[in-house]
């Protein structure tokens, strides 16, 4: 997985009214959801970071480990949760989750397709119908994006999620999701109809 640097400051006053002068100054509200502490709870604390630094790891179709700086002090974490504004699709409120090398995370890579689909090549059209598919593992052993070979697919036919294996990954997108299809076009169907009035 690529990396991304974010600095942050830490934030006492929380709420509505405080959130919304931050927002004001370009800063956008966040929670970092960290290691056990010493009595086995999970820590977590609020923060802020800029807008202009967290649009980079955001507003782009690649998944980051984003290097957290906050305060001085120095954090790994995956961005879990967003929350945007429903009409102008601006960054309100973040929240990252603290992974280290060794425990195991739950997060969604993009797919992509690889090869020219036979079905395609008989006239189809190769509709892709998840961009992302789930996968547990520790942040390390993670790619950037799942390569799915397509070359074999014929027309009519998809690939789900339960026909797909990654080394070192366990899928947790359910086994019967299509993750993409050959559909028939009007041309294939016209080769067919042509090819079955030689026959």
């Amino acid at each position: 997985m690529k990396e991304i640097s974010v600095k942050g400051q830490k934030r006492t006053a929380t709420g509505k009214k405080a959130s919304k002068e931050l927002r004001k100054e370009g800063m956008v509200p966040c929670n970092l959801y960290g290691e056990k502490n010493e009595k086995g709870l999970p820590e977590a604390f609020a923060f802020t970071a800029s807008y202009s630094e967290l649009r980079k790891a955001v507003y782009t179709p690649e998944v980051y480990v984003v290097n957290l700086d906050i305060d001085g002090e120095a954090h790994k974490a995956v961005i879990k949760e967003l929350q945007f504004h429903p009409t102008t699709d601006a960054l309100l409120h973040a929240d990252f989750y603290e992974v280290n090398e060794t425990k195991p995370i739950t997060i969604g890579i993009p797919v992509k397709l690889n090869g020219l689909a036979q079905g395609v090549r008989d006239g189809g059209k190769l509709n892709l119908s998840i961009r992302k598919i789930n996968v547990t593992a520790p942040y390390k052993q993670i790619p950037e994006v799942l390569n799915i070979d397509v070359t074999n697919l014929q027309l009519g036919k998809a690939i789900k999620v339960g026909a797909l294996s990654f080394e070192g990954l366990e899928i947790a997108t359910s086994p019967e999701v299509v993750v993409c299809s050959v559909k028939a076009t009007r041309a294939s169907r016209s080769a067919a109809a042509a090819a079955e009035a030689e026959a």
